[in-house]
């Protein structure tokens, strides 16, 4: 049987500059097997290469779009603007405004073209959000992610019996 290595996850950045922020995004998509492409298009210096990659997106076979920007951030509007799959958006604090811009940028969109917001730098939960979109119609990446939430729940059951120590109260 042949895997289907085809991205389904866009990872695209408005600049070089946003990659340490969104490395985490395409980590956790390695983490947890997920196909995906990662590139750069401007939607302010590079608006035709912007357009082209969200509107040929799903002819790619890509099924959900991560869009990482700083300053105005208009990458994850423009590319909602140009394709009706799901777009996360992640604004990155990168600008002398500390991101309040990127975020207002990219959470206050008009009616009909919706993007997923994620917190400032929150490029890792942008992945996740990707991937329980994918996990809708993938019970192996819905097993990773029920492990993922185990995890999770155990880590802070280990922070809990440690907490006694921390207060002084062994």
């Amino acid at each position: 049987m042949e895997v289907d290595e085809r991205p389904v996850v866009g990872v695209i950045m408005g600049s070089d500059s946003d990659l340490p922020v969104m490395r985490q995004a395409v980590e956790t998509l390695v983490q947890f097997g997920v196909p995906h492409e990662v590139t750069i298009a401007s939607a302010h210096r590079s608006p035709d290469r912007t357009h082209l990659y969200a509107a040929s997106a799903i002819e790619r076979g890509l099924k959900v779009i991560i869009c990482g920007a700083g300053w105005a951030a208009h990458l994850a509007g423009v590319v909602a603007a140009s394709t009706i799959l799901p777009v996360i958006g992640v604004p990155l604090s990168s600008s002398p405004l500390s991101g309040l811009d990127a975020l207002l940028a990219t959470v206050q969109m008009p009616s009909g073209v919706p993007v997923s917001t994620m917190a400032m730098n929150g490029a890792r939960n942008a992945a996740i959000l990707a991937i329980q979109i994918l996990a809708l119609s993938d019970n192996g990446l819905a097993e990773k992610l029920r492990a993922l939430k185990t995890s999770l729940a155990e880590g802070i059951d280990e922070k809990n019996s440690g907490l006694g120590m921390l207060l002084g109260k062994a």
